[in-house]
């Protein structure tokens, strides 16, 4: 007996909220859309595929993770990013003062527009990831597994801010 009431007042809880989903987001019933442009690249450092990716990766993370259905433009909820930095840059030196590990860094600035409820909207917000890579390697090695490591970060933080508003 106690058990159902402990799991009665869980449900109860849970659905008075209403905007409460499993998933973590917390996305008001009145929103149904979203539009998520392709990013634009702006950072000095060149990686030619890395705003399509996480583009796209964002926009799956909507399609799995929310209710709303992806429009071209004018949704409830409007994302617009670009990445402002990609660096490359020593993490840890050896006493020999030669670079043991390097640090790739991705940037990102977010402007999110949320049309039902601008209380939730931001502007100018910047996300940034990394991932170390031994020296002995080069970049171009490693960058592929580097950036989806870095992108996955990116992309939960970004989520989080937006819609699970954490």
């Amino acid at each position: 007996m106690k058990r159902l009431m402990i799991i009665l007042a869980a449900v109860m809880l849970l659905g008075g909220c209403g905007i409460y989903s499993f998933s973590g987001t917390s996305i008001d019933p009145d929103v149904h859309t979203i539009s998520l442009p392709t990013f634009e690249y702006k950072a000095q450092r060149v990686n030619p595929s890395l705003a399509n990716q996480i583009s796209e990766d964002l926009r799956t993370r909507f399609r799995r993770m929310t209710r709303l259905e992806q429009v071209d433009m004018d949704g409830d909820l409007e994302i617009y990013g670009e990445i402002t930095g990609y660096d490359v840059a020593a993490s840890a030196i050896t006493a020999n003062e030669v670079a043991a590990q390097n640090r790739l860094t991705v940037t990102v600035k977010i402007d999110f527009t949320n049309v039902k409820h601008p209380e939730d909207s931001f502007t100018g917000k910047s996300f940034s990831a990394y991932a170390d890579y031994d020296s002995t390697n080069s970049l171009d090695a490693v960058e592929s597994s580097l950036c989806a490591e870095i992108i996955e970060k990116i992309i939960e933080d970004i989520f989080n801010a937006t819609v699970a508003q954490w």
